[in-house]
């Protein structure tokens, strides 16, 4: 039986989109502003189908204007960069986000540069980024600022002095959740696939977040005594015990095995995922406020 906390993603997550509608309910009657998030797809890919159609219709649930864009798989680079354009011109859109992956013809990093930052709620621009690493005020990644969220559920709102390990050096997830946590005055180490001894540099974590898409990496002899651990990972893999062909979601960390002895874990699936999505309508209320010279709610 699993001795850890779980950290229960779709429970904070509910609160937080509860949250976020009060929010909007509130500037939409003291300023008449109701904040707007377009969502791009391009294509056809079946998982992106699924997400898009979520954050859609949470947009909505929140009181907040959708504007939805699904575009054929064939559409040229020039085409949505010019779709683009038009959103970043359309003072009724606060956030735009394409969703990832795109065909192969795309060049996503210039699909990326082409938002305007302020409405970057994804917070993959480079000057996001850069205010991000500098200490400086822009949109931040919505699964890093998810996971900083459930972390300080377990812990408190003060990091301060707590040694964390980030496993995994992405530019979506890795780096940006490690100046995060630097910013919350944390002891940061950043592994990843060339780290030597990467066992022994998980044990000294307090806080350990996972993000590489490795199934049941981490293995539970990785894990400090009472660590909070953050499984950023989701992987479908092979079940045969549930009958021919059939698969299951997994995380980075040997669920199991890490429950027996970390304080505290994100399940997967219900973890950090149902954080992603509201931590993108917080990020379209934040930039609304912004782009409105409108103090943004504290969250």
């Amino acid at each position: 039986m699993s001795k850890a906390q779980i950290i229960d993603g779709k429970a904070i997550a509910e609160k937080l989109r509860k949250t976020v509608a009060e929010k909007v309910a509130a500037l939409t009657s003291a300023h008449d502003l109701v904040p707007g998030l377009a969502v791009i797809l391009v294509g056809d890919d079946p998982a992106s189908q699924v997400y898009v159609s979520n954050k859609i219709r949470q947009t909505r649930e929140a009181g907040m204007n959708s504007f939805e864009y699904r575009l054929p798989a064939e559409t040229g680079q020039d085409a949505l960069l010019a779709r683009i354009a038009t959103l970043n011109a359309d003072p009724a859109v606060h956030g735009i986000l394409v969703q990832i992956p795109l065909p192969d013809h795309i060049d996503e990093a210039a699909i990326v540069a082409a938002i305007d930052p302020a409405k970057d709620v994804d917070g993959l621009h480079v000057m996001n980024a850069g205010l991000l690493a500098t200490g400086g005020t822009g949109l931040v990644p919505c699964t890093p600022t998810g996971c900083i969220l459930l972390i300080q559920h377990v812990l408190g709102s003060d990091l301060s002095g707590r040694e964390a390990v980030i496993v995994g050096r992405s530019q979506l997830v890795g780096r940006p959740i490690a100046q995060l946590l630097l910013n919350e005055n944390c002891t940061v180490t950043v592994a990843h696939s060339r780290s030597r001894d990467l066992p022994e540099i998980c044990r000294r974590a307090d806080i350990l977040v996972v993000a590489v898409g490795r199934p049941e990496m981490v293995r539970g002899d990785w894990i400090r005594p009472g660590a909070t651990v953050i499984d950023v990972g989701i992987n479908r893999i092979p079940a045969p015990e549930k009958g021919e062909g059939k698969t299951r979601l997994v995380g980075d960390v040997a669920y199991r095995e890490a429950a027996e002895v970390a304080g505290a874990i994100t399940p997967v699936p219900g973890g950090v995922g149902p954080m992603t999505v509201a931590c993108l309508l917080r990020a379209t209320v934040i930039a609304a406020c912004r782009q409105n010279g409108i103090t943004a709610p504290d969250f």
